[in-house]
């Protein structure tokens, strides 16, 4: 009789790591879709993967009325598989303007919490077909995510663009301003709400870039973004947690800076006319 031997090496390499289910994230999302006038659940597109077909989940959540056209912000998360922070953050972001309505008055906010379903599924960074969604925005690129995406981001003409990540490397949060000259001038506030529970990163360099008080003005090329020829450039945000905290302070610290975002960015709207 003969007997099979394996080593170690070529077993692990056998082993795959289950699919996990992200509804439970969406759920809270669902939920007020379902029972609120303030959430509506309107899916992006759906597309085939292996045979397989997923959707981008869209949530709008339309704030009081101010008697002005609404801001328009699209906030967007899951764009790496393995940063599920981001979607937590935003269904607590959801839950907690239905509780203070006065926060998203005057907004109307849509919400993108799974940008990368294959990735979230998978638990990786990129797609299932071994794309990083986050370098590859406007090069004309095939995948059916970007086309999705970036079709979305063309036809909104957002105000703002925010987009949720995690840095595994950072020990404290920081982000990128992009756009918009006033970007910098929202992402201080953020940065100094999101302190309140976690270190933001002072150093000089984070992730490659020159860095002042956690606030990075360059930027990789590819990343979501406005598509490049917009006329009216909105303010571009990227809010990285730090991968070394605990999971539930990254979540609270991207939903207190988010939070912080919006009441800025309404003062600066209030006074706008005068300046």
């Amino acid at each position: 009789m003969s007997i099979a031997v394996h080593s170690l090496d070529s077993i692990s390499a056998t082993k795959t790591v289950p699919r996990r289910s992200f509804a439970p994230w969406l759920a809270p999302l669902d939920r007020l879709a379902a029972t609120t006038a303030s959430t509506v659940s309107k899916p992006l597109g759906q597309f085939e993967q292996a045979g397989e077909r997923y959707e981008i989940p869209r949530y709008i959540f339309v704030g009081n009325r101010s008697g002005d056209a609404p801001i328009r912000i699209g906030i967007f998360a899951g764009i790496h598989g393995d940063e599920p922070e981001g979607v937590r953050a935003l269904a607590q972001l959801a839950q907690l303007l239905e509780t203070l309505p006065d926060l998203a008055s005057g907004y109307a906010l849509s919400l993108y919490p799974v940008c990368n379903p294959t990735g979230l599924e998978d638990r990786t960074r990129h797609s299932r077909n071994g794309k990083d969604l986050n370098r590859e925005f406007w090069r004309n690129s095939a995948e059916p995510e970007f086309r999705l995406l970036e079709a979305e981001l063309a036809s909104q003409k957002f105000d703002g663009i925010i987009a949720l990540h995690t840095d595994d490397q950072s020990h404290g949060v920081y982000g990128f301003a992009r756009g918009a000259t006033l970007t910098r001038h929202l992402l201080r506030p953020a940065l100094a709400a999101a302190a309140e529970f976690l270190p933001v990163n002072y150093d000089e360099r984070i992730d490659g870039f020159h860095a002042r008080e956690g606030l990075i003005e360059d930027c990789y090329d590819g990343v979501l973004s406005a598509p490049p020829k917009a006329r009216s450039k909105p303010f571009e945000i990227i809010l990285e947690a730090p991968g070394l905290a605990p999971l539930y302070l990254r979540e609270v610290a991207l939903v207190v800076a988010l939070r912080a975002i919006l009441v800025e960015y309404r003062k600066f709207i209030a006074y706008a006319p005068n300046l």
